[in-house]
């Protein structure tokens, strides 16, 4: 059986839509300075994002949040 969760707003969205939606709002200058993680700021991409993102809950959480806060 699928597990439901209704009252998660990041269920079904994988880490790598979620960054690749702050890079096409903020760009990554800007996400750097609203997030500051060194991966958005010293030759950033979306790969060497992710994999620091993967090991590091504390920034993944505050990507996260970024996320939720940020039109959609």
């Amino acid at each position: 059986m699928q597990d439901q969760q209704p009252n998660n707003p990041l269920h079904g969205k994988t880490l790598e839509a979620i960054l690749t939606h702050l890079v096409e709002f903020y760009g990554w200058e800007r996400l750097g300075k609203q997030i500051k993680i060194n991966c958005f700021i010293s030759d950033p991409s979306i790969k060497s994002s992710l994999k620091f993102l993967r090991k590091t809950e504390w920034a993944r959480k505050k990507v996260e949040e970024l996320y939720l806060q940020t039109p959609q």
